[in-house]
């Protein structure tokens, strides 16, 4: 039951959740890849984590192109010999209303949420059948449990990656892992710049300034998945704030 030593990539890695968990992980002794569109985000992430005495590599990565997810694994396989853990966490949420019409949002929420983690999982899945072991960690959110209003194609991204991270789940055998992380509201900036409508951004400025957790919370759940001994698995955990309906 240890994280010490495994080698770990993960998406989105810059900000937020992805930049908790990698510090995390890294604190507990793991070696992380980590991949991001912003290159300086990263950059100064792994600097964190080195400076720390950690080891971290990074790789500007966009997950809308499969072909980055599979430099991001060949990069862990090259510079660590093989990989334990893909946490596929990159997304982006830029909330509306259907009848604003946002179509080009719902395409990217579509190409990252959903086809970002499905490119993470076609990366790492012959390299896991090659080791005969592997982990795919798929952040999802409590906004695919709870519908409402504005989160319409963003929680049908989340739910559409949920069913395909059961299916894996029931594919994968004895020696694949697999599970889903369900963070509620989360102090990050996720949904900030990204929501164009001025009312819907202040409704979630004024929630998150009211219960969200730090994303340390959603880093320390992944940590218990990843921590677990070979031949236990955990499907799916839901971290929200106790405040959250």
């Amino acid at each position: 039951m240890t994280i010490e030593n495994k080698i770990v990539a993960i998406t989105g890695a810059g900000r937020g959740i992805g930049r908790a968990t990698a510090l995390h992980l890294a604190a507990r002794g793991a070696r992380l890849v980590l991949g991001a569109r912003s290159e300086v985000e990263i950059a100064a992430v792994a600097g964190e984590i080195e400076a720390a005495g950690g080891e971290a590599n990074y790789l500007a990565t966009d997950v809308t192109r499969h072909a980055d997810l599979d430099r991001l694994v060949k990069r862990a396989c090259e510079r660590f010999g093989r990989l334990d853990v893909i946490i596929n966490n990159a997304g982006i949420g830029p909330l509306s209303r259907f009848d604003a019409l946002k179509v080009d949002d719902w395409e990217a929420m579509i190409d990252v949420n959903l086809k970002g983690a499905l490119y993470g999982i076609a990366a790492a899945l012959p390299v896991f059948r090659r080791q005969d072991s592997g982990h795919v960690i798929n952040v999802i959110s409590t906004a695919g449990i709870k519908i409402v209003p504005t989160m319409g194609v963003y929680a049908a991204t989340k739910n559409a990656l949920r069913t395909a991270t059961e299916a894996l789940r029931q594919e994968s055998g004895q020696n694949l892992r697999v599970t889903e992380i369900s963070p509620g509201f989360i102090d990050t900036t996720f949904a900030d710049a990204a929501i164009a409508d001025p009312d819907i951004r202040a409704a979630i400025l004024k929630r998150k300034e009211e219960l969200a957790i730090s994303p340390d919370a959603i880093a320390r759940a992944i940590a218990f998945a990843i921590e677990q001994p070979n031949g236990v698995e955990i499907g799916s955990i839901v971290v929200r704030p106790t405040a959250q309906d």
